[in-house]
């Protein structure tokens, strides 16, 4: 199969492949500059990035609106011109004031999710950073494309669609996930069909991605074939050695068999996948007294949570991995070896040249 570049915006990338952004600290400057140095587009993400500034535990916020700057510019810089985009969660504390730090250090293309970023383009006015929301639905993707268009005459650069196999939180609910319910084909027939009228308004293009799942160039090649023009794919550059997750959290990746992939409930009701362990085996049994609120998602009442999901994840990063919440996609089980965003992305590519 041929492989068309993947253009957005004033960007083309050799490979239509998105490494999705994973927080906490999972996907920094380091994995993002080797993925889009690779050919494909490499994605901070925004939450709590500024887990090891020395102030992180006593001035949150400012630490992580400096670590935004410094991890963007840092990429960029490394990637020598080459698009480099990060993932902010509608759901987050302070989302406004992370977009706003991300646009002033000359990010590429925010990606939004985890709630419909109505608002995102009002604060883009004037810059040269591109938009795309992430979605779970044709009937999400219709309303924020409306939106935008009623209340800001745009259209977005690009949607992410992020289907039931990802990692993290997912857009659905538990027994459909579960009940294997969901088909995700028809949601990016939905998804492109009512993009359409959009882009040729704007008169632009709107590369639809599909996430959730996506492992190898077979996957790839068949959303692409369905109509999609790329793909964004996360749990694969864990067990990379250029991604900033501490070796602990690599390895347990590698490690995974199928029947430790399992779902979870977060703290704000929805879904989520990870690694099962122990702290996987006591969070919903006993309630966590939580001594620090860091404030990352606005949901969450430290009063009556059953644990903080900063915490849970700030013991990913640093690589505590029985205490900590081991977000992985549904694939993770089939990860068996380190290896280098180069190598991987070449496989992928051969893979698809394959088909």
């Amino acid at each position: 199969m041929d492989i068309k570049p993947l253009k957005i915006g004033k960007f083309t990338l050799e490979l239509p492949i998105i490494q999705g952004g994973m927080g906490i600290g999972i996907s920094r400057s380091n994995l993002a500059a080797a993925v889009s140095n690779s050919g494909g587009l490499g994605v901070l993400s925004g939450a709590q990035i500024g887990h090891d500034e020395p102030d992180f535990e006593t001035n949150t916020l400012q630490a992580n609106l400096r670590a935004i700057k410094k991890h963007i510019q840092k990429a960029k810089a490394v990637a020598k011109g080459k698009m480099i985009g990060i993932n902010l969660m509608v759901a987050m504390e302070h989302y406004e004031e992370h977009v706003e730090a991300a646009v002033e250090a000359g990010v590429d293309i925010i990606i939004s999710g985890a709630g419909l970023p109505l608002t995102l383009p009002a604060h883009l006015k004037g810059s040269q950073t591109m938009f795309a929301p992430i979605v779970s639905s044709g009937r999400a993707a219709k309303a924020l494309l409306k939106n935008y268009d009623r209340k800001y005459q745009v259209a977005p650069d690009m949607i992410v669609i992020e289907g039931p196999k990802a990692g993290g939180h997912l857009g659905f609910k538990a027994e459909d996930i579960e009940n294997d319910t969901i088909d995700l084909d028809q949601i990016v027939r939905d998804v492109i069909e009512v993009s359409v009228p959009y882009a040729e308004k704007y008169n632009k293009e709107i590369p639809i991605i599909v996430a959730g799942g996506v492992f190898d160039g077979a996957d790839i090649a068949h959303y692409l074939e369905l109509g999609a023009s790329g793909v964004q794919m996360a749990t694969r550059f864990i067990a990379t050695e250029e991604c900033d997750a501490h070796p602990n959290f690599k390895q347990a990746i590698i490690d995974a068999k199928e029947e430790d992939i399992i779902l979870v409930k977060s703290p704000v009701g929805m879904p989520g996948r990870a690694i099962r362990n122990p702290f996987s085996a006591k969070y919903g049994i006993q309630r966590e007294k939580i001594k620090k609120c860091y404030n990352c998602v606005k949901p969450c009442n430290p009063a009556t949570t059953v644990y903080c999901i900063s915490k849970a994840l700030l013991h990913a990063v640093r690589g505590e991995v029985d205490d900590a919440l081991l977000f992985c996609g549904s694939n993770a089980y089939r990860v068996n070896e380190l290896t280098t965003v180069d190598e991987l992305m070449q496989t992928l590519k051969n893979e698809i040249l394959a088909i």
